[in-house]
């Protein structure tokens, strides 16, 4: 899973052909850690269909800003540069398929 920052989230987000999960996370966040490996499994799964990104909000704090993060976990799926879903909390693997179902 590719990690993004608030230099490259245009191009490698907003931009992109694809619809794109990010995962808005922390070091120190342990729901964000158990979230974690469920992603990487649907990124290997689906990555044909959706790219799967992490952000660090303590290293990157505009993002997350500027679209309102308030908690982590946080996944948007963002599609055409916009916010097309919105995903909150650790959720398991079955969940985050279908949340996701539309976009795999």
């Amino acid at each position: 899973m590719k990690a993004v920052t608030d230099a490259d989230f245009e191009s490698e987000v907003l931009k992109n052909d694809k619809p794109v999960l990010v995962d808005f996370w922390a070091e120190w966040c342990g729901p964000c850690r158990m979230v974690a490996p469920i992603l990487e499994e649907i990124s290997k799964e689906h990555g044909d269909k959706i790219d799967i990104v992490k952000l660090n909000i303590d290293e990157n704090p505009k993002v997350p800003q500027q679209y309102g993060i308030m908690q982590i976990p946080t996944m948007n799926v963002y599609k055409d540069g916009e916010v097309v879903k919105q995903i909150m909390g650790a959720k398991p693997k079955a969940a985050l398929l279908k949340d996701l179902a539309e976009f795999i």
